[in-house]
């Protein structure tokens, strides 16, 4: 269990790759994890579209916005773009609403299996969804929800201490900073506003 928690603890969202291509093999994994979440009533309407053929991935990377808060210093830089791509799709004729539970823990599994394989991600829905329907032949049917970007990270990201503000921000060597809330300002024990003792 703590090694797990080592892992969530680990997991930063990742905007520069190392231009080193990810085998079938790790990305079959990755999508083996998405395939195992929770589904709703286990209807599965989920599909994932894995890419890695550099000629898509070059037609892909400008259907996607990456970091608002710091655009455009948080857009991949040339020669670190990410190496492969899982596009979650819905199968709306399975389900047409109520997916995003779905699309969510499969996303969270595909991020922390990437991670266990020392590949970072970016979960991206800033996407424009026609032009990737177009490169990637979606039918119709299918609802492009999402894309994680994949690639062996080539930045180090660390998290800071929320002080009022949840705007990450890059230092003056190009880390990245991410504040993150305290636990026990968003933990609550038996009644809202009862927050658990710090262990010792």
């Amino acid at each position: 269990m703590q090694d797990f928690l080592q892992l969530i603890r680990k997991r930063r969202t990742i905007r520069q790759f190392k231009a080193e291509e990810i085998p079938d093999r790790v990305l079959l994994k990755v999508a083996e994890a998405g395939r195992l979440a929770p589904s709703a009533a286990n209807l599965q309407p989920l599909e994932f579209v894995l890419v890695k053929d550099a000629e898509v991935r070059r037609k892909i990377f400008p259907c996607l916005r990456w970091a608002a808060y710091i655009s455009p210093a948080g857009d991949p830089k040339p020669g670190h773009e990410p190496t492969a791509y899982v596009v979650i799709l819905v199968n709306q004729e399975i389900r047409d609403k109520g997916f995003e539970y779905d699309v969510g823990a499969a996303a969270e599994n595909i991020i922390l299996a990437a991670l266990a394989q020392g590949l970072g991600s970016c979960w991206l829905i800033s996407v424009d969804r026609e032009m990737v329907r177009e490169i990637l032949a979606i039918p119709d049917r299918y609802r492009i929800d999402s894309v994680i970007a994949l690639g062996y990270p080539d930045e180090n990201p660390v998290v800071e201490e929320f002080t009022g503000s949840v705007k990450y921000w890059k230092d003056e060597h190009g880390t990245l900073h991410v504040p993150k809330r305290k636990l026990e300002s968003v933990v609550h024990l038996n009644r809202f506003g009862q927050r658990p003792e710090p262990e010792a």
